[in-house]
């Protein structure tokens, strides 16, 4: 089984790309784990700490071959609303990821939260996308990686 022990953000070798991966945001964080492409090929990430990969990098295998990584479609929520800074603020509050696109805002699929935008007055959809949030402040990435 072919191994991954680094991630590359742009194919400045033009290695060949074998195949591609799809994940979801949650997926995207990894440190140590088998993963199956696209196609079924069984591969093994072993990287040396915990990283947050984006779209569009690549796993290097140790054959020096590459597989793309692409954000997997899952269940989110679309925020509208004339309120939508106030409703922003709250989500960053409470230390929510969210995906920030024109007049709108996109978020997992979580009930609680989804409660507390219909009581703030916030139009909501249910749509089934790929989710690329926010990187965080001061490029940590992911909540919590910081201390209060």
């Amino acid at each position: 089984m072919q191994t991954s022990f680094n991630i590359i953000s742009h194919n400045e070798k033009n290695q060949e790309i074998t195949d591609q991966i799809s994940l979801t945001y949650e997926e995207r964080f990894i440190r140590r784990k088998k993963l199956i492409t696209d196609k079924g090929v069984e591969f093994l990430v072993n990287l040396k700490e915990a990283k947050n990969i984006d779209e569009n990098q690549f796993f290097e295998l140790d054959n020096g071959k590459l597989i793309k990584i692409v954000s997997k479609k899952e269940n989110l929520i679309e925020i509208t609303g004339d309120n939508i800074n106030k409703i922003i603020w709250h989500l960053g509050n409470r230390h929510v990821q969210v995906e920030i696109k024109n007049n709108k805002v996109l978020i997992e699929d979580d009930p609680i939260i989804l409660d507390m935008i219909l009581k703030l007055n916030g139009n909501v959809k249910k749509v089934f996308e790929k989710f690329n949030p926010e990187g965080g402040a001061y490029g940590l990435g992911r909540p919590h990686s910081h201390k209060h």
